[in-house]
């Protein structure tokens, strides 16, 4: 691999870090170019502004995390443990999180919401591409008569991820992985409810 593009990469992977536990309007390009021990030219010659670099950034840490839920998926066989793997990639989120700082997506969309359009809609691709992987285990839970016939796949997607988000946002609030991990009973419980098998 070429010097430049493991600089790039070093610079993305430590902007990574810092964005997801300082947030973007919290990190500054002084603050990348004493993390990464590069200038602000050198930090320049690889990207034209800090909303680049948060983009990638942002692309960076989702793609960890999305590597552990996959790796986590590919262990499950039924729906129901499919959709818990979300909750359970996160449940001692406090001490050891998929990717330092917690959840990109949670943390860029609480951030960018009302600020930042670019970021936002960055946030808002996770987001939809979250909600259809957990659509699509839900129609298939479905369709192998696991759950019900009558389930209504968009809302029970929306509510795992609320109750994955929400858990994961009191537990490092707080400081302690009860949320994450009493939503995870929750969820095993009311998803046992929409079984069948």
């Amino acid at each position: 691999m070429l010097k430049g593009e493991n600089t790039r990469k070093h610079i993305i992977a430590k902007s990574a870090e810092l964005f997801n536990q300082r947030g973007y309007a919290g990190s500054s390009l002084s603050d990348i170019t004493e993390l990464t021990g590069i200038k602000k030219g050198g930090i320049y010659r690889y990207f034209a502004s800090k909303d680049e670099i948060a983009i990638e950034a942002y692309q960076y840490a989702g793609g960890i995390v999305n590597r552990k839920i996959k790796e986590a998926l590919d262990q499950e066989s039924t729906a129901m443990g499919k959709l818990l793997v979300y909750l359970q990639v996160y449940e001692n989120v406090v001490e050891a999180p998929p990717f330092i700082g917690g959840c990109p997506l949670l943390n860029l969309a609480t951030e960018c919401d009302d600020g930042h359009p670019i970021l936002r809609e960055r946030a808002r691709k996770g987001l939809d591409s979250t909600l259809d992987a957990m659509k699509k285990i839900i129609l298939e839970g479905v369709q192998s008569g696991e759950f019900k016939a009558n389930l209504n796949i968009d809302a029970l997607a929306t509510f795992t991820l609320s109750v994955m988000e929400g858990g994961i946002m009191l537990s490092k609030l707080e400081g302690d992985n009860r949320h994450v991990r009493m939503n995870i009973e929750s969820l095993t419980a009311y998803l046992k409810g929409m079984c069948l098998l």
